[in-house]
């Protein structure tokens, strides 16, 4: 299942992606090949994900999430409990 995520970047940024496969994209981040915004910000802790039926409404979701202000995002952010997905 795709999901949309959100990480915590070391200089308290957010930065919002999604993955098919969670726990592998985190392992790409944490090691500075996830993407290039990440990359100059490590580490990133994973603080919010959500799980969709497809990887094209996890795109629409990412899109939503990134179109957010900042204290919007920390709302959703405080808002649950952020275990990652087994």
């Amino acid at each position: 299942m795709p999901f949309v995520y959100i990480l915590q970047c070391g200089d308290q940024t957010y930065y919002t992606g999604y993955a098919i496969d969670l726990n592998k994209r985190l392992q790409e981040h944490q090691q500075g090949i996830g993407c290039k915004y990440t990359r100059g910000r490590l580490p990133v802790e994973l603080v919010y994900w959500e799980e969709w039926e497809s990887k094209s409404r996890a795109m629409q979701r990412e899109h939503q999430i990134k179109q957010l202000k900042r204290i919007d995002k920390m709302k959703l952010v405080n808002s649950s409990k952020c275990d990652p997905p087994m």
